[in-house]
C-alpha cells in the first residue's frame, strides 16, 4: 500500500495553483461590478458612510430609488436608445460591407495592390489612433451636414470596426473547402450564388462573433460620441461621464450608469458565447 503523503502548504499551492489564480482573477474582475451594484442600491446619504465590503442588509438597507430616478429621466432613455441604434446599425453595416470584401480577398487574386497589401491596409485602419482623425472627421461631417446625427456615429464606427470584421471573415472563408464552391460552379452557380447560399451560411458563426465584437466596441465608444454628437445623440458612455453636478460626482447615479453600460454587452456575450467560440476558432483544427 502506497504511503499517504503528508499535507503541506507548498504541495497544496503547487497542486491547486491554477485554480487559486483563476479565483483571484475572477474576484478582481468582478470587483467593478460589485462596486457599481453596491453604489446603485444605496441611499445617497450612505455613499461615504458605509465602509468595507458594504454588505447589503447588514451595513445598509438596499433601495431601488436610484434606478427609478435614473431610468425615469428622458436623457437616460435617449442615451440608451441612441447606443442601441448606433451599435446595431454599426453591426449591420460592417456585416454588409465586410463579408463581401473578405470573400473577395480570400477567393480572388489582385495584382496591384496585392491581397496582402489590402489586408495590411485594412489592419492599419484599426491600428490608427482614432484621436488623430477627430478633426478631419468632424470637418467632413460638418460639410455633409451630419453633425449631431446617429448616421454620423454609425458611419464612424463602421469605419473603425470594418477592418476587424474583414480580417475575421477572410480567415473564415479561407478555412472553407474550395471543393464545395467548385462543385456548385459545375452545377451552374454564379459567384454571387456561392457567396450567399454556401460560403456565407457556413461562416455564420464567425459573422456572429465579428458582429458582436463590433457591437461591444461601438457600445463603449466615447471619443467620437463626444466630439461629433451632442445632447440629441448622446450615448451611454457620454451620459455616464456626465454624472457631475455642482455638488460633485453623484456616485449613486454613476453606479447605475456603469451597470447600464456594462450590462447589455455582457448579457449578449453570455447568450451567444457558443457562437463566439465557434466563430473565432473556425478552422483551427483543420488539417
Amino acid at each position: 500500500m502506497k504511503p499517504k503523503t503528508p499535507w503541506s502548504p507548498a504541495a497544496f499551492l503547487e497542486r491547486h495553483s491554477y485554480f487559486i489564480l483563476t479565483l483571484i482573477f475572477a474576484c478582481f474582475s468582478a470587483l467593478p461590478f460589485y462596486w457599481a451594484a453596491s453604489l446603485s442600491i444605496r441611499n445617497p446619504a450612505e455613499t461615504f458612510t458605509v465602509t468595507g465590503l458594504a454588505v447589503p442588509f447588514l451595513q445598509y438597507q438596499p433601495t431601488l430609488i436610484n434606478w427609478i430616478e435614473e431610468l425615469a429621466v428622458g436623457e437616460s432613455q435617449r442615451a440608451l436608445l441612441n447606443s442601441t441604434i448606433i451599435a446595431v446599425g454599426t453591426a449591420v453595416g460592417v456585416a454588409v460591407l465586410g463579408a463581401p470584401a473578405a470573400y473577395a480577398l480570400s477567393r480572388f487574386s489582385f495584382r496591384r495592390p496585392a491581397n496582402k497589401d489590402f489586408t495590411i491596409w485594412f489592419l492599419s485602419q484599426r491600428v490608427l489612433p482614432p484621436i488623430v482623425t477627430v478633426i478631419p472627421i468632424f470637418m467632413m461631417m460638418q460639410v455633409f451636414n451630419l453633425l449631431d446625427t446617429r448616421l454620423a456615429l454609425i458611419l464612424v464606427n463602421i469605419t473603425f470596426n470594418l477592418p476587424l470584421v474583414v480580417v475575421i471573415m477572410r480567415q473564415a472563408f479561407l478555412d472553407l473547402p474550395v471543393e464545395l464552391e467548385e462543385s456548385a460552379m459545375i452545377d451552374g452557380a454564379s459567384y454571387l450564388d456561392i457567396f450567399l447560399r454556401i460560403s456565407l451560411r457556413l461562416t455564420m458563426p464567425s459573422m456572429a462573433a465579428a458582429m458582436l465584437i463590433a457591437i461591444a466596441f461601438t457600445w463603449n465608444e466615447f471619443l467620437f460620441a463626444l466630439t461629433i454628437g451632442s445632447l440629441d445623440t448622446r450615448t451611454i458612455p457620454v451620459h455616464m461621464a456626465g454624472a457631475v453636478d455642482t455638488r460633485g460626482i453623484q456616485f449613486w447615479f454613476v453606479g447605475v450608469r456603469v451597470l447600464i453600460a456594462m450590462g447589455p454587452p455582457v448579457i449578449l456575450a453570455m447568450l451567444v458565447q457558443r457562437y463566439i467560440v465557434r466563430g473565432l476558432t473556425f478552422g483551427a483544427l483543420k488539417g
